[in-house]
């Protein structure tokens, strides 16, 4: 059913591409795989320009946990809207008795539809725990979805 999903939106993202918009600033959420430290979170995406952006996760599982990241995003054959990107950053963990720190990777789609302020993003953000628990997490999968503001 993952996969299913995972590859029907990514269809409705290619197909609809040529319909899209920017966007400087995305507050919403993400869903993840429950593995990852910072899994289901409130997401807030800002674009410093064109093509980078930090983007602050707050995630209320267990642990509740903040993440940050920078994001370089890169259009796909000129269509407006859609962009690929990565990135890198780190989170801390506040989980008992002892916080997790570690680092963390990105890469993934993202997608403005032209007529909605709502933004859709794609993404694998594998995660190295660092401290309290030497820890590798690979299938950390999620799907953010964000009200946008402050169209370009």
């Amino acid at each position: 059913m993952k996969k299913f999903v995972i590859t029907f939106l990514t269809g409705i993202l290619l197909v609809t591409a040529s319909h899209a918009q920017d966007y400087k600033t995305g507050l919403g959420i993400r869903l993840s795989s429950a593995g990852a430290v910072v899994n289901n979170a409130v997401t807030f995406k800002f674009f410093l320009n064109e093509k980078s952006a930090i983007e602050a996760m707050f995630a209320f599982g267990d642990p509740t946990a903040l993440g940050a990241l920078y994001e370089v995003h890169k259009p796909i054959n000129n269509t407006q809207g859609l962009k690929w990107f990565y990135g890198a950053g780190g989170y801390i963990g506040f989980s008992k008795p002892d916080p997790l720190v570690g680092a963390q990777g990105i890469v993934g789609l993202d997608y403005k539809f032209q007529n909605l302020p709502l933004n859709l993003s794609l993404d694998w953000k594998p995660e190295l725990n660092i401290i309290s628990d030497i820890n590798f997490e690979p299938s950390a999968l999620g799907l953010s979805i964000r009200f946008t503001f402050n169209s370009r």
